[in-house]
């Protein structure tokens, strides 16, 4: 076969390996599209006949080393935060609720908190929202001010009932350095509080395999989970509130964010 006449196969790229593992988790139904022209050149489909004329896709074994390769690349990339941060929305997603991570959410807190020192950030909690006399501010109250916090982990329960919803933070650490800063931040806590109907620091373990924290070091108001062999163990309850409904800001920051994670998309981002 000449040069001119050997098939080309096409660099698999991300957008390919979303599209195996779909077809892998579905009833392989075809999109009859480029990229799974593609997919299938490159060996990674192949097309399968009904005896009624109905034609669907299967992953192919080549198809399969290529999920099981690229996954365990990006797991072994995975930082120690990023790994539990994983960890924890799964075991969320297992027990019923849906979990978001790395959301931005508005919280109102005490302005007097927000004055204190020390240089806030986006994974803490910001500035104060800009423009002093405005709608905004006045929504907050007299003594309070709006700001954004990203809570490591997001949940709610899946209810159809806005009163039931209960909405939990969980805040990771892996550090104790991190964490002992991070609890220097007193209105980080409360901008989570306000948000959610209960607060969890799960600390996790230093290179010795020793849990970075006690329960002695996080704030009564918040619960505690320490990583145990791999497990995460409660060693205190969160204080539980009610919350009758989320805010209008926390529904619109939830559609923005699109789907939460499931159980069966783990390493999502890799793909």
């Amino acid at each position: 076969m000449s040069e001119s006449s050997a098939p080309l196969v096409p660099v698999l790229t991300r957008h390919h390996h979303r599209r195996l593992r779909e077809v892998y988790r579905s009833a392989g139904w075809p999109c009859q599209d480029m990229l799974e022209v593609e997919l299938l050149a490159a060996g990674q489909l192949e097309r399968i006949r009904s005896p009624d004329g109905h034609e669907t896709l299967r992953v192919t074994e080549d198809g399969i080393a290529t999920l099981a390769r690229v996954f365990a690349h990006h797991k072994a990339a995975r930082s120690p935060h990023e790994a539990l941060v994983e960890q924890v929305a799964l075991a969320m997603d297992r027990a019923g609720r849906l979990a978001w991570r790395g959301l931005s959410l508005r919280a109102r807190v005490p302005l007097s908190l927000t004055e204190q020192a020390g240089a806030p950030s986006c994974h803490a909690v910001s500035e104060p929202l800009p423009g002093a006399g405005s709608a905004d501010d006045e929504m907050a109250g007299p003594g309070h001010a709006w700001v954004m916090a990203c809570p490591d982990v997001f949940s709610i329960r899946r209810s159809t009932v806005e009163a039931y919803l209960e909405p939990v933070v969980h805040e990771i650490k892996v550090s104790r350095a991190d964490l002992l800063g991070d609890l220097r931040k007193p209105a980080k806590r409360a901008a989570y509080l306000d948000m959610a109907s209960a607060c969890w620091y799960v600390l996790g373990q230093d290179a010795r395999g020793r849990p970075i924290g006690t329960t002695d070091d996080v704030p009564p108001e918040c619960g505690v989970m320490l990583v145990q062999e791999g497990r995460l163990v409660v060693a205190r309850e969160a204080p539980r509130r009610a919350l009758e409904r989320l805010p209008l800001q926390v529904w619109m920051a939830l559609a923005q964010a699109g789907a939460p994670l499931r159980a069966d998309d783990s390493g999502q981002a890799a793909f």
